[in-house]
């Protein structure tokens, strides 16, 4: 019976210190990790050009406006230094498949800093490129610069050449020197 005892007695005292050591752990919060930081002297961290919405829808809008001048029909699309949309704009009366090339047409401008019909031409001594996945190596997208680096691209799609393309994005750059 004293074995018992002396087990039943060990056992509770052994569940109070546990339950004591997790009562003063929830009661008292453990002190948060110090915040990561870096410096940015360092050459660790990159400052990069980025283009606001407003500007985007700008770009665009000078774009869209370009082509109806000369009574094109067409999609614009701009896209920001990683590819990403910032702003589309499907022209009344643009074809269905506008839309998704002048996207393509945008991140290839913006993926090799150059025009797609300047692009278009590499595909003669490097025919893979086509290959790429979301790119369009079409005339008609211009990238947009900052200090010689790129930060979006434009892209247009529907007009009948893509010269015309081309020269509709181009309007759209320009309207950002403006």
């Amino acid at each position: 019976m004293k074995k018992i005892l002396l087990g039943a007695t060990a056992a509770a005292v052994v569940a109070a210190g546990t339950f004591g050591v997790v009562s003063a752990n929830a009661a008292a919060p453990a002190a948060a990790p110090a915040a990561v930081t870096a410096d940015a002297d360092n050459g660790s961290l990159r400052t990069s050009t980025h283009l606001t919405v407003e500007a985007a829808t700008k770009a665009a809008r000078a774009t869209l406006d370009a082509a109806e001048q000369e009574n094109q029909r067409v999609s614009v699309a701009v896209v920001d230094r990683n590819g990403n949309t910032i702003v589309t704009l499907r022209g009344d009366g643009a074809g269905p498949q506008s839309y998704e090339s002048a996207v393509k047409k945008a991140y290839t401008a913006v993926s090799w800093n150059a025009p797609t019909s300047e692009l278009a031409e590499r595909l003669v001594n490097a025919p893979t490129l086509k290959d790429i996945p979301g790119t369009l190596f079409l005339a008609g997208g211009a990238p947009v610069t900052a200090k010689g680096a790129p930060v979006a691209g434009i892209g247009v799609a529907g007009a009948p050449s893509g010269d015309l393309d081309e020269k509709f994005a181009r309007a759209g750059v320009a309207s950002l020197a403006k």
